[in-house]
């Protein structure tokens, strides 16, 4: 079988979500069936790195898709005639996207909604595009896979599509997240918070991370608590930040809190796996990969209420209201105050980590893509 596949965001040095969960899954999919033929679609030179396996073949098609009439170029014209070249007989769309001008059966996978939840944070021209093509994609689809039970109830009653037509491809996390050594802890501690503990975040940084009110709690957490507890903050600056850029210019404490861009995994997993505890106040998440990646090293988290946290998190961290600063500061205070507290969620930590892991996803991803195949 010839298997073609949307990989336009294998995007080396930058993996975020969606890339990561492309990356992980074709790589086991492509290794463990080497029977099949891949045709890997890029949007722009690819990375050798992401050519998995003899059995893929990687093409680059224009034109290069970051804007809706470059999506709609590259899904509506470019694609359908490679397809047609290629002579695939699936076609795998891990972002959400999806060729309407093709007959080939589709495997679609969607991770969220956000932007029909939280239509202002997204720029009008990608709102537009979404909220017009996003209902068309889900229905043309021969099947869905998404990442967890929130959001496949979340498609089924925004799009109508019948529940037995979704499969959960849970995320995972990568296996360089792991518990530290004392030593490694304190040799993080001393390279990105001036030797002190800290709380981390992990994520693009634009309006749906909620940036603004983790540091209005952080504020609030430390004129309660004389502490030299720090803030770390990764990720890079994605869209519509002037707020959180504002702020981390005028707010009190700014000095405690620490800005170390987009990191690779080897080292954001050290900085995670160094942390006190991740605070992961999102408004909405399909996911949460953080969460895992915390969960994994060992690592309690703070995580909000809403979406697929609670799903994801377990009992292994303490929910919050994301919009109620002063609930996310009671809850840095009440894991910084309650040592037992802690204990218990890091002991609760690997059962909850068991639930998930990317050869299930592999396997689980596979399954959904032969149904779309099935006679």
């Amino acid at each position: 079988m010839r298997i073609a596949v949307n990989t336009r965001l294998l995007l080396k040095g930058k993996l975020e979500g969606i890339g990561w969960f492309t990356s992980q899954t074709l790589e086991r999919i492509v290794k463990q069936h080497p029977e099949h033929e891949f045709i890997f679609f890029f949007d722009r030179p690819y990375d050798p790195q992401f050519v998995f396996a003899p059995n893929v073949t990687p093409v680059v098609v224009h034109p290069q898709a970051r804007h809706p009439v470059l999506f709609y170029l590259w899904f509506e014209w470019s694609l359908p005639m490679l397809l047609r070249k290629y002579k695939a007989d699936l076609f795998l769309s891990t972002d959400g996207y999806l060729s309407l001008s093709t007959k080939v059966p589709t495997c679609l996978v969607i991770h969220d909604l956000a932007f029909e939840h939280y239509p202002e944070h997204y720029v009008l021209s990608h709102k537009l595009y979404w909220r017009h093509y996003s209902p068309l994609f889900a229905r043309k689809a021969k099947r869905i896979a998404t990442v967890s039970t929130f959001s496949k109830t979340d498609i089924s009653e925004h799009y109508g599509i019948a529940p037995d037509n979704i499969d959960v491809v849970y995320n995972g996390a990568h296996s360089e997240y792991r518990p530290l050594t004392s030593a490694e802890r304190d040799d993080v501690k001393a390279r990105y918070a001036d030797g002190c503990e800290y709380f981390v975040f992990a994520g693009a940084l634009h309006p749906r991370k909620n940036i603004v009110n983790l540091l209005k709690a952080f504020v609030i957490f430390k004129k309660r608590q004389r502490t030299n507890m720090k803030l770390v903050i990764v990720g890079r600056m994605a869209w519509k930040y002037e707020e959180v850029e504002e702020m981390r210019a005028t707010m009190p404490f700014k000095d405690e809190v620490k800005w170390v861009g987009y990191m690779n995994v080897d080292e954001l997993s050290k900085v995670i796996g160094g942390a006190y505890a991740l605070v992961y106040a999102s408004l909405f998440e399909g996911f949460g990969i953080p969460i895992l990646e915390a969960l994994q090293c060992n690592v309690p988290a703070i995580a909000s209420n809403t979406s697929s946290m609670p799903e994801v998190a377990g009992d292994a961290a303490l929910l919050v209201d994301p919009t109620d600063p002063e609930d996310i500061a009671t809850k840095m205070h009440q894991l910084y105050k309650d040592e037992a507290l802690r204990t218990k969620l890091i002991q609760n930590a690997p059962a909850q980590v068991a639930k998930f892991n990317w050869q299930s996803s592999a396997d689980k991803l596979w399954a959904c893509m032969m149904r779309c195949v099935e006679k």
